[in-house]
């Protein structure tokens, strides 16, 4: 059965059972992290990969394999760090914080309504929780979803004239999340950099024709969105010119192209968070 330790959490105080989960070696007997007493339970501000793993030796056949780091989910919303000890090192935790215990009674106390966390405890996103540590990182870590609830797949509106492609642009902006996007008044004669999308929180400019975006059509969306105290987003068919892109980056203008099928795709990082993360 694996170690139980008592967790003091240096965020709320609050004072929580654990007991590290056990995972099964290639021979087959049962492996775990050990907790080290004395050492400063640490609040995970910042993640890397290696820290993620520890290496555990199997006492049975001698084995080194990686696994994951035991973590603890404090109610108060502070995800804590267990030290333990590395295969023939000591603990990992440095710093300041709260100690572990060691607890008086023999076991964790039986699941009830103040019982700590489950004996698997909460488990870095992404990894397999009974798997050892990959060959290496991943190359792509998407950025994660935070929308307030899932959306339901974008029904696009097929593009045959400018006005449709200011449609399918104002579709695309609601699904993603922002209220009352109308088309912005018909504005000044001469004025070719006038928003075609505006709402409470967000504007947009929609480049219909052949040539991609300039640099200057970027830089007067960002403007229109500075005055609105609105997100500026651009949607062009033709693209964009390298520096209207590497401009969109130093100001943070979500860049997205559109195909004749009316499917905004996102061109740049800023694009790419909007769509991750919604309005």
């Amino acid at each position: 059965m694996a170690e139980s330790v008592w967790v003091n959490c240096p965020s709320c105080g609050g004072r929580h059972a654990f007991e590290v989960s056990v995972y099964p070696c290639a021979c087959g007997a049962p492996v775990a992290p050990a907790p080290v007493g004395g050492v400063p339970v640490q609040p995970v501000t910042y993640r890397s990969w290696a820290e993620e793993w520890v290496a555990v030796r199997c006492t049975a056949c001698g084995r080194e394999d990686q696994w994951p780091r035991p973590e603890l989910g404090c109610p108060c919303g502070t995800v804590l760090r267990i030290p333990v000890r590395e295969d023939g090192g000591t603990g990992t935790g440095t710093g300041t914080g709260t100690a572990l215990a060691r607890p008086a009674e023999p076991s964790v106390p039986e699941a009830g309504p103040s019982a700590g966390p489950s004996p698997a405890g909460p488990h870095p996103a992404g990894l397999h929780p009974t798997g050892p540590h990959p060959a290496g990182p991943p190359v792509h870590i998407p950025l994660p979803r935070t929308a307030a609830s899932p959306r339901p797949s974008f029904r696009p509106l097929t593009i045959r004239t400018a006005h449709d492609a200011v449609t399918a642009a104002a579709l695309y902006l609601r699904w993603l999340g922002f209220e009352g996007v109308v088309r912005a008044g018909e504005g000044t004669e001469g004025a070719p950099y006038l928003i075609d999308l505006c709402g409470p929180d967000v504007v947009a400019q929609v480049e219909p024709t052949t040539r991609p975006a300039n640099v200057r059509s970027v830089e007067c969306l960002w403007l229109n969105g500075l005055g609105a105290s609105a997100l500026g987003v651009f949607f062009s068919l033709a693209g964009y010119a390298d520096d209207a892109l590497a401009r969109a980056d130093d100001l943070g203008i979500p860049l997205f192209v559109m195909d004749l099928t009316g499917t905004p795709r996102p061109v740049n990082g800023a694009a790419d968070e909007l769509v991750s993360t919604g309005a």
